[in-house]
């Protein structure tokens, strides 16, 4: 179920990513980080909780035996969308 739910966020997200990119272009998407407070705060929470992430998936990747670059690199270049593929691809349901 975990993954269905991480599937559909992922999905939205990806539609929204395109849509806002339609709309104002990659360059555009960052400008309102420069011209208010806060917009610049939710851009560095981003950027904070990504760090979070990226802590935690190093570790877990190479608890795992798998190779992390791919995935750091991924998150660093698309933020969430990486993010989310990581916790689908590598689903600790099966696991259990």
């Amino acid at each position: 179920m975990r993954k269905v739910i991480l599937i559909l966020v992922l999905l939205a997200f990806l539609i929204l990513t395109g849509l806002a990119l339609w709309q104002h272009g990659l360059i555009g998407i960052f400008e309102p980080v420069f011209q208010s407070f806060g917009a610049a705060q939710i851009f560095w929470d981003l950027v904070i909780a990504l760090s979070l992430f990226l802590v935690w998936m190093w570790k877990d990747a190479r608890r795992a035996g798998r190779n992390p670059w791919p995935w750091l690199l991924g998150t660093l270049a698309t933020g969430s969308i990486a993010a989310l593929l990581y916790l689908i691809v590598y689903d600790e349901e099966k696991q259990v």
